[in-house]
């Protein structure tokens, strides 16, 4: 019989999420070679990574990505799966779409730098990014859950319909196929693909065009919240969002200078704080 698993002492210890800061860039990296799949300790140490970059005033962008050349993210473990109760799956997944709710959140811009397959949780955990550019012929993307007898549960089923539409979106959930980046950037999933060579150095280089002073970050996080949250709610109280967000901006010191530079026929120098 099946029983709620707790880490073992070797996984709890382990570093399963890499963390580190660049040029106003966070890089958070899902470490468990050669899939990164992820288990609910994995998870924890990204929902950490994801608060330490959203409370880091030096941070503006967030790149997502895996370790290695193979796999963005394999998805969930599913020999973990395997050997828990249903209590247990039941609220590794609530703290999972918790974790993805913290990031779409997050009034800083997020980037899925997809390096390799991104199949089932792995992919669930890129749409929940703001862009997903992928690396050349690196892989396949797709939501196979229905093969296992499951449906996508990381929010797969909402993201996916969202980017794509709901007849497409069930059509590719209830197939369960993989499929190309190609065709995955016709249907709306993938904003663009990079090619193999310097696939992170690019990545870097198109992250650090929303930060200062190139742009005003806080006026890129506020679009990215009056979006998110507008999204699922009337029309009316979406541009109540808008506005407030708006109103923010107005008092920001970016905002003035954006309008000075303007006025002066400048470039905008926009300040890191």
């Amino acid at each position: 019989m099946a029983t709620t698993m707790q880490p073992t002492t070797a996984e709890a210890t382990k570093q399963l999420v890499n963390y580190r800061t660049d040029a106003g860039v966070a890089v958070i990296e899902m470490n468990d070679p050669p899939a990164n799949t992820y288990t609910y300790e994995m998870n924890r140490q990204l929902d950490e990574a994801i608060l330490k970059a959203r409370m880091d005033n030096d941070v503006y962008v967030i790149v997502l990505t895996g370790a290695g050349d193979k796999f963005f993210s394999a998805g969930a473990n599913i020999k973990m799966l395997a050997s828990v109760d249903p209590t247990f799956k039941y609220y590794f997944c609530l703290h999972a779409n918790e974790m993805l709710l913290r990031l779409e959140h997050t009034p800083k811009l997020v980037i899925a730098a997809i390096n390799g397959h991104c199949v089932g949780g792995g992919l669930e955990i890129a749409m929940a990014a703001d862009l997903r550019i992928a690396r050349k012929d690196a892989g396949k993307i797709g939501l196979p859950e229905v093969n296992l007898g499951v449906l996508p549960g990381t929010g797969g089923t909402q993201r996916l319909s969202r980017l794509v539409g709901k007849s497409k979106a069930i059509e590719l959930m209830v197939t369960g196929n993989t499929f190309s980046f190609e065709e995955a950037k016709e249907f709306g999933i993938i904003n663009d693909i990079y090619e193999k060579d310097g696939f992170m150095d690019n990545i870097m280089e198109y992250a650090r065009q929303f930060t200062p002073p190139n742009k005003a970050a806080k006026a890129v996080g506020r679009i990215k919240r009056a979006v998110q949250t507008g999204w699922e709610i009337p029309m009316e109280s979406a541009l109540a969002v808008e506005r407030e967000n708006q109103q923010i901006l107005f008092q920001s010191e970016d905002a003035k200078e954006g309008l000075a530079a303007y006025v002066e026929k400048r470039p905008a120098e926009f300040k890191a704080k």
